[in-house]
């Protein structure tokens, strides 16, 4: 096998020649780890199941269904840990999977029921509609958007993003358009915390690898420090001038001396022109002399709530 290797830009791996979806050294941890719940699961479920068994028959034939059952549940588990990576990749794949097939059986479906015409008029109007109207056309790309976003996070986490020593990359869940771009969750896997994301250039090289303008990661939750969310940012929602129906409530025939309300401050007022007086109180005022302290309304400990009336 050659040692030149290259990675497609879906993150797979081409060496001489042969695509390969899943790292051999990630296959040989999996495999390890399946071997070993397998014997786990025979030893600790074979000898419940035998115990139990031995109660209603004879001891001999509850030991043979004790290690029947434990051996049916290793090889269940054996199984799932072993395929753990290649449905990991049907996971990030599983939005485009369900689009292919409901195009697929769709398309044979409506061939069948309608003629050839009808069917082609019905994928016009299904395609050409929401093509043709601005707000349904820009929420389909807002969905487009989050399919390639997810991949772009894949490929950076398995691109220059720190893993583990079993090589195991975090989890993308899910993904939803935003005003200002798309949010997605994450699952971090042990040995990635939010720390390596937020390091020096670590954000920004995210952003560029999505091909946006920023992104901020933050955590998604309180309770559970392996669950995050990245906010991508492509535009900025509030610099676009807003239409406000405000303007048309406010009557256009108002005379130029109508009464104003007394709350509202006089028009036209030149403050520089006031001359400054100082507030003076009147000598009729009599003045107020600060309470004395009541020996019996103060504190054990010497604190005087009038002090700081």
């Amino acid at each position: 096998m050659s040692k030149s290797s290259q990675r497609s830009p879906f993150g797979w791996s081409n060496r001489g020649g042969q695509v390969t979806v899943i790292e051999a050294p990630v296959a040989r941890s999996y495999r390890r780890r399946a071997t070993i719940a397998f014997w786990v699961t025979l030893g600790v479920v074979g000898l419940l199941a035998a115990t139990v068994a031995s109660e209603y028959m004879h001891p001999i034939l509850g030991g043979l269904l004790g290690v029947v059952l434990g051996a049916v549940l290793g090889a269940v588990l054996f199984a799932l840990i072993v395929a753990w990576p290649v449905l990991r990749v049907f996971w990030h794949w599983l939005p485009e999977i369900l689009l292919g097939l409901a195009v697929v059986y769709g398309w044979t479906t409506l061939m069948q029921s309608t003629p050839l015409w009808g069917s082609l008029l019905i994928v016009a109007l299904v395609v050409g509609v929401p093509a043709a109207i601005g707000p349904a056309r820009r929420r389909v790309m807002a969905w487009v958007w989050c399919l390639i976003v997810r991949h772009r996070l894949r490929l950076c986490f398995a691109a220059f993003i720190a893993t583990n020593r079993h090589g195991s990359l975090p989890l993308i869940l899910l993904a939803k358009p935003t005003p200002a771009g798309e949010r997605v969750w994450v699952w971090l896997r042990p040995g990635l915390s939010l720390q390596d994301l937020e390091q020096d250039g670590q954000v920004q090289k995210l952003a560029v690898a999505c091909w946006a303008n920023e992104v901020r990661v933050m955590r998604a939750g309180r309770k559970y420090a392996a669950f995050i969310r990245l906010d991508i940012t492509r535009r900025e929602p509030l610099a676009h001038t807003v239409v406000s129906p405000l303007p048309d409530y406010v009557p256009t025939d108002i005379p130029s001396n109508a009464p104003t309300s007394p709350g509202m401050p006089p028009v036209g007022l030149d403050l520089p022109d006031v001359p400054d007086q100082p507030a003076t109180p009147p000598a009729d005022t009599p003045r107020q002399r600060k309470p004395r302290n009541n020996p019996t309304t103060a504190s054990p400990n010497g604190f005087d709530p009038s002090d700081y009336a």
